[in-house]
Formats: C-alpha cells, sequence, structure tokens
C-alpha cells in the first residue's frame, strides 16, 4: 500500500548528501543532553564542527532538524506496528497487535530519553508535517485491517467505514500523542488488551 510522503521541506540540499546524516545524528546527541528548547543552530554549529551557515545549507532551521529526528522516532514506531500486523493472520489479532504495539513503541521511543521527548511534545503541540504524515499511515493500516476483517466476515459491515476509522483512532489517541501519552502511564501495561477487546466487541457482526 501507499504511505504518506515525509515532508520535503525540512531538508535543504542535495537528498543523499552525507553530510545531512552527519548533523541529524550530532543533533540527536545534542538534544539527548541538553534538550530541543534550550539548543540553539548555533549551539549545534560549535557542537558539530560546522559553521552555523553551513547547516543552514541543509535545515532551513533547528524546527528542520527536529523534525527529522522526530520523522525518524515516528518511522520506527510505524515499523514495528506495521510488522506486528503482519505477524498475525485475522484480522481481529491484527487489531489487537497493533494496538499493543502502538503502546509498547510509543512508550519505548518516547520516553527512553526524556530530553529527546522534547521534539516529540513540540512536533504534537504544533502540529509539525512528520505527526501528520505518521497519523496518516497508522489510520491507512487501521484502514486496511477493517477492510479485510469484513471481506472475512470477522467485522460488522453496517457503520459507514470512515465512521469506524475516526472512532478507534479516537481510542488509539492516548497513545499516538506524546502530549497525551505521558498521562496515561499508569494504565499502558493492561490498556492494549483492554482498548482492543472494546473495539472488537463493537466491531461483532
Amino acid at each position: 500500500m501507499t504511505h504518506a510522503s515525509s515532508p520535503s521541506t525540512t531538508a535543504r540540499g542535495p537528498v543523499d548528501h552525507e553530510v545531512r546524516s552527519q548533523i541529524v545524528t550530532a543533533a540527536t546527541e545534542h538534544f539527548s543532553r541538553y534538550g530541543y528548547e534550550k539548543t540553539t543552530v548555533s549551539d549545534l554549529a560549535k557542537a558539530i564542527g560546522f559553521s552555523k551557515a553551513y547547516i543552514y545549507k541543509f535545515f532551513e532551521s533547528k524546527q528542520a532538524i527536529g523534525e527529522m529526528i522526530c520523522a525518524n522516532c515516528l518511522g520506527d514506531i510505524e515499523s514495528e506496528v506495521r510488522a506486528a500486523v503482519a505477524q498475525a493472520e485475522h484480522p481481529p489479532e491484527k487489531l489487537r497487535r497493533m494496538f499493543k504495539a502502538i503502546v509498547e513503541a510509543s512508550l519505548r521511543l518516547f520516553f527512553q530519553d526524556r530530553k529527546l521527548y522534547e521534539i516529540a511534545a513540540s512536533a504534537a503541540t504544533e502540529r509539525w508535517q512528520t505527526t501528520l504524515v505518521y497519523e496518516a499511515n497508522i489510520q491507512a493500516l487501521l484502514l486496511e485491517v477493517l477492510q479485510q476483517g469484513r471481506l472475512s466476515g470477522d467485522f460488522e459491515r453496517k457503520t459507514p467505514m470512515d465512521e469506524s476509522v475516526a472512532a478507534i483512532l479516537l481510542v488509539m489517541r492516548p497513545y499516538l500523542n506524546p502530549l497525551i501519552l505521558q498521562h496515561s502511564l499508569d494504565y499502558a501495561e493492561q490498556a492494549p488488551a483492554q482498548l482492543s477487546n472494546l473495539v472488537l466487541r463493537s466491531l461483532s457482526p
């Protein structure tokens, strides 16, 4: 299936230029140590050993660098979710695995490093393009699972598909959005099973 494209405005210069990867790697380490909000492009330039002007040849702003880092994190989550779904044969189990993978991967990637969490929080607050792409891709995967379930007879067919997808995404939102995720930690262990079971009961034909 087709995924939503990554934003093309976050980077400048040759697409495959190794310097861009070097900047992103160094920025990730610097943000992890000092935090996203407290770091300037000048700070990054000093830390990396490049001039500020040189960094601007590849990224138009600090946010552009943050978006690239955020895109990497969200891409890791999406890959893990897709792998979990692919391991299941039947649509109900695919949905269960989707819930479980989203919660586990989000918690691990967003909270293993509190400084990098600031990037995810900024991305969610300001609705960066990277978060929109991620949400669109998760929505597309969910739609695919629901379509398979309707074809197999596991899921009901009366509710308009767009309503079902929108409602299930609302149930998933506490574990998709990092700003809400930090307030959902107390329920993270039992949430995947409880939420997926609730959704599956609502989808029963």
